[in-house]
């Protein structure tokens, strides 16, 4: 996200104008919705609720917003028109945290919460991580003055305990589990269930387990979610993931899901979607680590940084000329993680390729990927088209997905927690 403040009290929010990135207005920001979490960690901020005409009272995801300022608010994508309704899990900012009574854990004294801050983290999580308290004096009232703001840690009331078996705790503990592990923990789960769990958990969450069940189960929770939040879902997984689930839906439901998503989101997809499933082009993602020839080996170091990256794309940047997303211009060579980290950082990424190695093809069958990545002793590979353009890399995981068999998902052989050391 860009031009977005690095703290935003929510409370300041209320009242401002929501526009589409084309300018057109969607209406004013009413709340924020939190979901409260165990194991002291801080609320995450999942969306924010928007006043449309007639009075309607929406949901925008988080993800969909690309700017806030003082005087408004930028959100990108259709928006589902909908009206709200909050989840288990889910806490309105201003209609039910605003004006709670809460605990000072340094002195014990009671409070109230005036605002809350939210601050957007590295892997673009909205986290709640200030609170502005009013202290409460012995008749109930706020004392004048004495209004300060405290880490969200230092009062009582804004995560979840471990104990009780409700709804909202009970999902809250999902948060504890990998992807892998929620995935076998829903999969074993009676379809009903599965299907509450899974509305119940945000966007992103949600995308990160789908991509970890079986197709049948994928296509069940999908079906099951309203158009626009499926299409958000859908929205937030890789796009080769996405691209599997929708070519496992009847044509005319994966178009109609396809065109509720944002144009820029539903582009890749729609360029994987052509390709045989075992192939190179049915197998790659479409976002690897790509830059231009003259970006340094600091820049390169930078991108292989971020968290959201899998280890095997962070393994490795390709370099092509411009442009640079998928298909890119011509492609030039990659340069391998091991090989950026022995190189001073201002030199240029184009100095160090290797260009020996000839890249994978679209059509190429999944018996010629896997012999090689085994060749090469490598991770991931350059898939590229008959005019050397970059289209996507295969992952070992991704070969591993296909060589495995097709119930694998269904029989785990690891316990909940993944391997012990």
């Amino acid at each position: 996200m860009s031009a977005v403040p690095s703290r935003i009290f929510i409370a300041r929010l209320a009242g401002l104008p929501v526009f589409a990135t084309s300018g057109d207005p969607l209406g004013r920001v009413r709340d924020a919705v939190v979901t409260l979490r165990v194991g002291g960690r801080p609320p995450r901020v999942v969306g924010l609720v928007v006043e449309v005409a007639p009075r309607r009272r929406i949901f925008l995801p988080m993800t969909r917003v690309t700017q806030i300022d003082a005087s408004q608010v930028i959100s990108t994508g259709q928006v589902d028109l909908r009206r709200f309704q909050a989840r288990p899990t889910e806490t309105l900012v201003v209609g039910e945290l605003l004006d709670s009574t809460v605990t000072l854990l340094d002195s014990g004294e009671p409070a109230t919460i005036v605002d809350v801050a939210m601050e957007q983290t590295r892997t673009r999580d909205w986290l709640v991580s200030r609170v502005a308290v009013a202290k409460v004096g012995r008749r109930g009232l706020r004392r004048r003055g004495e209004t300060s703001i405290v880490d969200w840690d230092h009062v009582s009331g804004l995560s979840l305990t471990e104990e009780g078996q409700g709804a909202a705790n009970l999902l809250a503990t999902f948060e504890q589990l990998r992807p892998a592990d929620l995935a076998n923990v829903l999969h074993e789960l009676s379809p009903k269930r599965r299907t509450e769990a899974a509305a119940a958990l945000d966007d992103g969450r949600l995308a990160d387990v789908l991509q970890e069940l079986p197709e049948s189960d994928q296509v069940e929770i999908l079906a099951k979610l309203p158009d626009y939040r499926a299409a958000d879902v859908l929205e937030v997984m890789d796009p080769d993931d996405a691209a599997d689930l929708l070519g496992d839906l009847p044509l005319d439901e994966a178009e109609r899901l396809l065109a509720l998503m944002a144009p820029e989101e539903a582009a890749p997809v729609r360029r994987l979607l052509p390709y045989a499933e075992n192939t190179a082009g049915g197998m790659m993602t479409s976002e690897p680590i790509i830059l231009a020839p003259d970006a340094t080996v600091a820049d390169a170091l930078a991108r292989v940084r971020n968290p959201e990256l899998s280890p095997a794309l962070a393994s490795t940047v390709y370099v092509c000329r411009g442009p640079l997303a998928t298909p890119t211009g011509k492609f030039l060579g990659l340069a391998h993680f091991q090989r950026l980290l022995r190189e001073p950082p201002a030199t240029l990424v184009g100095g160090v390729l290797d260009v020996d190695l000839e890249p994978l093809r679209p059509d190429d069958a999944l018996s010629v990927v896997t012999s090689y990545l085994a060749t090469y002793n490598l991770v991931a590979a350059a898939v590229v088209d008959a005019d050397d353009r970059l289209l996507g890399v295969v992952t070992v995981d991704d070969v591993l997905d296909h060589l495995l068999p097709a119930d694998w998902r269904e029989t785990p052989t690891l316990p909940v927690g993944g391997p012990h050391g």
